[in-house]
């Protein structure tokens, strides 16, 4: 008699407690809206409003996140329906193809990182240009140039000038340290740059602009612009190597990818088959 009670109460706990976490898991659960037979829960909801949101813009936010629940769940009932179970199947083959595609990936991603080379020398950079430079046509055009633009105000317009000019070490060094009284400037005529862009600074044509000369200048109300334009390359010529370097890098390493894995395609190959993990019959 005393084991049959005992046996008795231990199942009203055990019941009891089944009942309290049962109520709990309902409160945590609450259901909010309801379309056919989904449910969405009050939980659903966690992680989605921004923290520090008004009440009124929360209570926006939560209408338009069931409505917006609600049309997908109707939508995707009424697209079940109106299609047939050869056109469902094809979809859920698409799906299968897509999501093996993005594990594959993401696996080739992985090997990538840990295997691949990404030093690349500048005499690789250098080989592959010359090799490929053919395919390194601009398609823009170039100048090598400098330019400045200084206001009225500044008194030494004429040593600024006859040192803009000059084409001596010790000139341009005195030139650069005059540079913050200039409005605009670019002072590296070594350096290719696209003529637009030169353009948009300076009030001078793309005539001007395109002739090799050592000085033009132009006033306006409030300055003086010089320019000297040292080299131009135009559109369909071979792109130089120093403007292109790390176009021709990334080249380089996009070919390096691909070749690493199509090593690694053949080991995993050449492994199923001495495995005997892969058979052709």
């Amino acid at each position: 008699m005393r084991l049959v009670l005992l046996s008795f109460c231990m199942l009203f706990l055990t019941s009891c407690d089944y009942l309290l976490v049962q109520e709990k898991e309902n409160k945590s659960s609450e259901i909010i809206a309801i379309v056919n037979t989904e449910k969405l829960f009050k939980e659903d909801l966690e992680g989605f409003l921004p923290r520090n949101i008004s009440q009124e813009d929360s209570l926006i936010l939560v209408k338009s996140f069931i409505q917006d629940w609600a049309l997908k769940k109707l939508l995707l009932k009424k697209a079940r329906n109106n299609n047939s179970s050869e056109s469902l199947e094809n979809i859920n083959t698409l799906v299968n193809d897509y999501k093996e595609s993005l594990l594959i990936n993401k696996y080739k991603e992985e090997l990538i990182k840990q295997q691949l080379d990404t030093l690349i020398s500048d005499e690789e950079i250098r080989m592959y240009y010359l090799a490929n430079n053919e395919n390194f046509k601009l398609n823009e055009v170039l100048v090598k140039s400098k330019y400045l633009y200084f206001p009225n105000t500044i008194n030494d317009k004429d040593e600024i000038i006859d040192l803009f000019k000059s084409d001596e070490i010790e000139d341009a060094e005195a030139l650069e340290s005059q540079q913050l009284s200039f409005k605009i400037y670019q002072l590296n005529d070594s350096v290719w740059t696209e003529l637009d862009k030169i353009l948009l600074k300076l009030p001078f044509s793309k005539e001007n602009l395109l002739k090799k000369t050592k000085f033009i200048q132009k006033q306006d109300s409030l300055g003086l612009y010089l320019v000297a334009i040292k080299d131009v390359l135009y559109r369909n010529d071979i792109a130089p190597l120093s403007y292109i370097k790390s176009t021709v890098k990334e080249m380089i390493l996009h070919k390096r990818k691909i070749e690493l894995i199509r090593d690694i395609e053949k080991i995993i190959v050449k492994d199923a088959t001495e495995n005997n993990n892969f058979k052709i019959y």
